[in-house]
């Protein structure tokens, strides 16, 4: 739990497949900045393979908002072969420009790949949904985790169901 304007709070982070379902999810206290999770997130990846081989553990790609845009993040995703569709803020745009010629190349970014950013939005949504997710009664940070990992294995349970 950390302190900010409003008292205690915490931040949900998760990092999410094409439909929208959690492969990690990790909670931070309020008042830190978001960017510190991305790396332990995709550290947490583990996806088993249907027949022989170990587990994927890299995504194809990245897409996130202007929070995860940082060269640490951008540099440990390009070590590891991840496409990063990340906006990159006007302020880091203005420095870079402001450097010339050694404030480097803009980062590529696809906007018509960033538009598929939604689909983490709504996932948000969904979890929200849920009154003790939304109002965190949870005092501890374990029980809070559990909560919005329990509703992850919902979501997946009922996306296997409802697929044929």
């Amino acid at each position: 739990m950390g302190r900010s304007r409003g008292g205690l709070t915490s931040k949900v982070h998760q990092l999410v497949e094409g439909h929208g379902l959690p492969l990690a999810t990790i909670v931070s206290p309020g008042q830190a900045n978001d960017a510190p999770a991305l790396i332990p997130l995709v550290e947490q990846i583990r996806v088993p393979r249907i027949g022989p081989g170990r587990a994927r553990t890299r995504p194809d790609e990245v897409l996130g908002d202007k929070a995860y845009s940082s060269r640490a993040i951008r540099k440990y995703l390009r070590s590891r072969a991840i496409t990063a569709t990340i906006a990159e803020p006007d302020d880091q745009k203005r420095h870079r420009h402001n450097r010339g010629a050694r404030g480097g190349r803009p980062p590529k970014f696809d906007a018509q790949r960033y538009k598929g950013r939604n689909i983490v939005e709504r996932g948000f949504c969904h979890l929200k949904q849920w009154r003790g997710i939304a109002t965190r009664y949870d005092k501890l940070a374990t029980t809070f985790r559990a909560a919005a990992l329990l509703h992850g294995v919902i979501a997946w349970i009922k996306h296997l169901s409802d697929t044929p």
